[in-house]
């Protein structure tokens, strides 16, 4: 016969009331079933960002997510580790306790995932997921050991959505951006030679950072080499590729993913009239524009910062010289949210060109869809200039 109580008219009040859930406050503090295992692990290790690392690793390794997204606990931190399978929340407890009885300061966040949508008024099903927030030095890293490719500072994709609620100990709460600030990178370094008949070769060098380097690795994971070389051939514009080696794939994750390979092509180039024509950035040139709606009801989302960079040698076949080369050119956004730089240049018997396309913001506003569709179409517009060769 108690009077309504409702703790949900604020985030803070939510917060609370999820923490004093015996499935979550309570299993935050059931650490020890994991003593003897943290310190065999950190056995001489004095370092907070080591032994920060060498627990995520162990926990990811160890315990293998049931697919289930929950920020309480089902069977609970110590049952799911003895099973080495739980849901998320049970993982990251795991996690968060390990680094208290390591000594680090550890907190879950509260997050709702891109599929939940974002939560606009406090309530508890505004929340579908739990993270790990770790402070050193007064530097947060978020993490997430449910998934196998992720790693400290770099989270699942989907959980990429805008604010989270970090939770402490003494159930209070404070909100915290889930935006990534390190910008991931795409970097292509390419030496290629073009014969008389427009036949091109050469070889490419691709690394990737980050969540390019992630984005990568999830979606190649299960792709055994042939069936990834023969959609990499296709996706450039039927290449033969040859000599592949690839780096860091499926582990040292905080490593870029490199690959190398060597390759060859019979339509890169048209000769017309005894000329060659030759888009700069050969394979990577971009033909559509892939904002193509009028008007924009929606955000554009990005999902994280990104650069993509790419420099090409091409040697100039023997008896033709430049006839013209495509125009440099800048193009800029507003705050420069988005910045893209050609430059080309001819030098002996040689052409080198460089591209660089930075993407400064995860999200864009509806309002800045017009300057976003214009900002790639002029981008788009510069990539399809054509180098000409003529014969001497």
């Amino acid at each position: 016969d108690q009077p309504v109580k409702d703790y949900a008219l604020t985030w803070e009040g939510v917060a609370t009331t999820i923490f004093k859930s015996e499935s979550f406050g309570k299993e935050l503090n059931d650490k020890a079933f994991l003593l003897d295992d943290v310190k065999r692990l950190l056995t001489n290790v004095d370092s907070l960002t080591e032994r920060l690392n060498i627990i995520f690793k162990f926990v990811q390794n160890k315990m293998n997510w049931n697919e289930v997204n929950d920020y309480y606990t089902d069977k609970g931190v110590k049952k799911a580790y003895a099973d080495q399978t739980g849901n998320v929340a049970e993982i990251n407890f795991i996690l968060i306790n390990m680094l208290k009885v390591a000594g680090i300061d550890a907190n879950p966040v509260l997050v709702s995932t891109v599929e939940n949508g974002v939560p606009v008024y406090p309530t508890r099903t505004g929340f579908n997921y739990v993270i790990a927030a770790a402070e050193i030095d007064g530097k947060q890293t978020l993490l997430d050991a449910s998934r196998k490719f992720t790693y400290p500072g770099i989270l699942p994709l989907n959980v990429l959505n805008w604010k989270g609620r970090l939770i402490k100990n003494d159930g209070t709460s404070k909100e915290i951006n889930l935006e990534p600030t390190t910008t991931s990178k795409e970097f292509s370094n390419l030496v290629v030679k073009v014969d008389h008949l427009g036949k091109i070769e050469g070889k490419i060098r691709i690394q990737r950072t980050d969540y390019d380097a992630y984005d990568f690795r999830i979606e190649n994971a299960e792709k055994n080499q042939e069936s990834y070389l023969e959609k990499l051939e296709g996706r450039l514009g039927d290449l033969k590729v040859s000599n592949y080696n690839i780096e860091n794939k499926k582990n040292n994750l905080q490593d870029p993913v490199v690959e190398t390979f060597s390759f060859t092509s019979d339509n890169k180039a048209d000769i017309i009239g005894g000329k060659i024509y030759l888009n700069p950035l050969l394979f990577f040139t971009r033909s559509k524009n892939p904002f193509n709606q009028e008007i924009r009801q929606m955000p554009v989302c990005f999902v994280y910062p990104s650069q993509e960079k790419i420099n090409i040698n091409i040697d100039i076949p023997e008896g033709y010289e430049v006839e013209s080369l495509p125009s440099p050119i800048r193009i800029l956004l507003e705050d420069k949210q988005g910045i893209y730089v050609f430059n080309i240049v001819k030098d002996g018997n040689k052409i080198q060109i460089s591209s660089s396309k930075e993407i400064n913001s995860s999200i864009f506003a509806a309002d800045s869809y017009g300057a976003l569709k214009d900002f790639y179409q002029k981008m788009i517009m510069s990539q399809n200039e054509k180098i000409v060769l003529k014969k001497i």
